[in-house]
């Protein structure tokens, strides 16, 4: 939802999904492998010719860093101004980044925004670290579905098909992910 709002509301002709790497961040490993996580967004975007899939971070040895993702995506893409698409709990948190700096350098910040996030708390995340024209907020309609959502109720066995697309449920089936 958030890739074909963003679409719209910023007028991008095509959007990058780039499943992560080692996400050496995050607390807990990843449920799924990161072969497994390409596939996984190939076959929610499958169809969509404006929407494609990298797996540069995957097939990156070691920590992927922002930054350097997105200077491999400018380099192949030179004509382009890229726009790094997130959630506004993760744009609170752009300042504890790996060069936020040069992630806004490279790119310009598409911002879901959140109701119990405030506005002036993203844009003053951006002032501070000397980017407030890198910030572009849109709005999208709000839908309470996460990756995280998805993977405790297949692991509980609850119903969660309805959640995803049919072709992300089918391989969440059939690979046993997540201890469905």
């Amino acid at each position: 939802m958030l890739v074909a709002e963003a679409r719209w509301r910023l007028g991008l002709d095509r959007v990058v999904i780039v499943p992560t790497g080692d996400p050496f961040h995050k607390e807990h490993a990843p449920a799924a492998d990161g072969p497994t996580r390409v596939a996984l967004a190939e076959a929610a975007f499958a169809g969509d010719e404006a929407v494609s899939v990298s797996p540069i971070e995957v097939e990156r040895e070691g920590p992927s860093w922002t930054y350097e993702t997105l200077e491999e995506i400018t380099t192949d893409l030179p004509d382009s101004q890229p726009h790094f698409l997130m959630g506004a709990d993760a744009a609170l948190r752009l300042e504890s980044w790996h060069r936020p700096e040069r992630v806004l350098e490279l790119a310009r910040v598409g911002v879901a925004p959140r109701d119990e996030i405030e506005r002036f708390e993203l844009e003053s995340v951006f002032d501070r670290l000397g980017a407030a024209d890198r910030i572009d907020l849109f709005e999208m309609p709000r839908i309470d579905v996460s990756s995280s959502l998805v993977r405790s109720r297949a692991a509980a066995g609850e119903p969660f098909r309805h959640l995803v697309p049919a072709a992300v449920a089918e391989m969440i089936d059939n690979e046993g992910l997540y201890g469905n």
